[in-house]
């Protein structure tokens, strides 16, 4: 990339004010002289949640001269609520400054486009680097080193402490739990998330009976008390009588004996699945990410693979894992199970023939049956609750019109409906085949993330009010007022006729272009409605694209999927290290005349 004039950091604004600062405001007049990361994410997001776990290790490496800084920019109205900024922050062991900038002022003054997305500025206050999506931690580790030495070389690099002040501890028995499971003595495990344990209660839902793991991050085996997990989820009972656990950051898949308060692992190698690896194999042998619910189906466990956006199964008996449902892009679309397309599914529940998912980011409820026109051992995707990315809302009635937001959790029930936690909207909805209804159980819940049957009441889990709450199930549903939402973002003006699409990537310092198998890049391209596009759309190579516009088409969504690898440019190195970037973006657009006849979007940028 050419050389080009540096470009002074806007201002950090946001009407949220500041977390982990101990009241105090920030400005970038403060942070002169150190290393700053600006880190746009939002707590729906996995691919950001991704970014926090790869930052922690740079941020502890260069404690005394980088400041990262998170940015909070909702996708959903429920993220822009205060409080629930709190609760994410301490939820997900954010121990740096963050910024609540419920009104996307600071995105706005950055021209950020997707979550995440990280900025670099240099100590003298001059953004140096923008990397979208995930996969960046090497490129940063890189730069840091470079700066570092060159301002230290100025004399303008200022080591010191970073501001960051961390919040004083609330004791409660459970903290930001995830899920739950009723063990055969009537007794409830809980995944204790932000404390990395599983967590036993009496059957009141509150006593402790108790407690499996250390409570500190890691991936270790062994006896309950020296056993690790990193932020647990999703449970499910196994044939043998062991229970099987989603170990979400730890890309993992364990096993606790109740019966002796051992943990094993049964599935993934602790490292993150990248576009590339491996999809079937020995579970010890294939990465896994971010695991987040489990449920025991057609004869084996599903695994909820948020990370990717997938489906996945673990066979006990032949010690294998699998994709078996979903593309890894992230959307929408029903249809044959290795052609379908999710969003972050976070819940599952298996009853009778099929398996309902929540799909959370598309604020919808799925299912998984067998294909009845396909192979013998073929599933199909079909969507019963949901229209898409951006579309949410608290809407009750037919299921075509009914909204969701951003729900975690789905229980069967026993006349063959759906019980659905509904997490943003705080509120347990059902779901009911039969009718094709939906309405709404309870509310005034914050944020339910699963829930549990148990003796005819139904057990949600409160995560961010830390505890189960036991509800009696109601004959009839509370009808509450319906309110809609789009994503608040503004929409991006494009011209009508044809549209060029570039997606800007150069390879970090270092590195080069892996062309060693062919090519190096991959784009996909599609849209809501799919109407918007005349041409243009699909797969292809090219990271430029030139999109024909449908007249008469004055509004909708760009969905687009970049890919890029690279690696280590070091001649000396017979075996260079790779790296992948990737990033999806759901770009909303409106066509009106004047508007813009290019699109970028910056996978990975840095100034010459």
């Amino acid at each position: 990339m050419a050389s080009r004039a540096r470009v002074r950091a806007p201002e950090l604004i946001g009407r949220g004010g500041w977390l982990n600062t101990g009241g105090n405001d920030l400005t970038l007049a403060d942070l002169r002289g150190r290393i700053v990361i600006l880190d746009f994410w939002t707590f729906c997001c996995v691919n950001c949640l991704h970014v926090l776990d790869e930052l922690r290790e740079l941020e502890e490496k260069h404690r005394d001269t980088v400041v990262i800084v998170g940015v909070h920019s909702p996708k959903f109205v429920h993220e822009a609520e205060h409080q629930a900024v709190v609760d994410a922050v301490e939820r997900y062991e954010v121990h740096h400054p963050v910024l609540d900038d419920p009104e996307l002022a600071t995105w706005k003054q950055y021209a950020v486009r997707a979550w995440p997305t990280l900025v670099v500025i240099d100590p003298e206050g001059y953004v140096v680097a923008q990397h979208a999506g995930e996969g960046h931690a090497h490129a940063l580790e890189t730069l840091v080193a470079r700066l570092e030495a060159d301002h230290a070389a100025k004399g303008t690099l200022r080591r010191g402490d970073a501001p960051y002040v961390p919040p004083e501890p609330v004791p409660t028995e459970l903290r930001f739990p995830g899920k739950a499971l009723r063990l055969p003595g009537g007794t409830f495990l809980v995944s204790d998330t932000t404390r990395h344990q599983l967590v036993e209660l009496a059957a009141d839902g509150e006593s402790v009976v108790r407690r499996i793991g250390a409570g500190e991050r890691g991936l270790h085996d062994g006896p309950s008390e020296r056993a690790r997990f990193s932020e647990p989820q999703g449970l499910a009972p196994l044939p043998d009588g062991t229970v099987a656990v989603a170990d979400t950051v730890n890309h993992a898949l364990r096993r606790f004996d109740p019966a002796t308060g051992e943990v094993t692992t049964l599935a993934g190698t602790g490292r993150q699945w990248w576009q590339g690896s491996r999809t079937e194999g020995p579970a010890r042998e294939v990465d896994l990410s971010s695991p987040w619910d489990l449920a025991w189906f057609a004869g084996r466990l599903w695994i909820a693979m948020a990370g990717v956006h997938q489906l996945w199964t673990y066979d006990p008996e032949a010690g294998t894992v699998r994709a078996a449902a979903g593309t890894t892009n992230e959307g929408l679309v029903d249809g044959p199970a290795e052609q379908a397309w999710f969003a972050q599914p976070s819940g599952l529940a298996a009853a009778g023939d099929r398996l309902w998912v929540a799909d959370s980011e598309t604020s919808a409820v799925r299912y998984v049956e067998r294909d009845p026109q396909g192979a013998a051992d073929g599933f199909v995707v079909r969507t019963a609750v949901g229209t898409g990315l951006f579309d949410f809302g608290h809407r009750d009635g037919a299921a075509d019109q009914a909204l969701l937001q951003h729900p975690l959790g789905v229980t069967a029930l026993p006349d063959g409906s759906v019980a659905i936690s509904d997490t943003y909207n705080h509120a347990l909805r059902r779901y009911d085949p039969a009718t094709g209804e939906v309405s709404t159980l309870a509310t005034d819940l914050r944020e339910p993330s699963g829930a549990v049957l148990a003796d005819g009441d139904i057990v949600v889990v409160e995560s961010a009010r830390h505890r189960l709450t036991r509800l009696r199930l109601p004959e009839e549903a509370v009808r509450v007022e319906s309110v809609a939402h789009r994503t608040q973002r503004a929409a991006t003006d494009i011209a009508p006729g044809t549209l060029r699409l570039d997606v800007v990537f150069q390879a970090p310092d270092g590195q080069k272009l892996d062309t060693r198998y062919g090519p190096s890049t991959r784009l996909l391209i599609s849209s809501t409605p799919p109407e918007l596009l005349a041409g243009g759309d699909g797969a292809g190579t090219d990271l430029s694209r030139e999109l024909v516009l449908t007249a008469g088409v004055t509004e909708g969504v760009l969905h687009v999927s970049a890919m890029a690898a690279s690696c280590d440019d070091d001649p000396s190195n017979e075996y260079p290290a790779c790296h992948m970037h990737q990033q999806d973006w759901g770009v909303p657009v409106r066509v009106t005349e004047g508007g813009a006849t290019r699109l970028p979007l910056v996978l990975a940028g840095m100034d010459g």
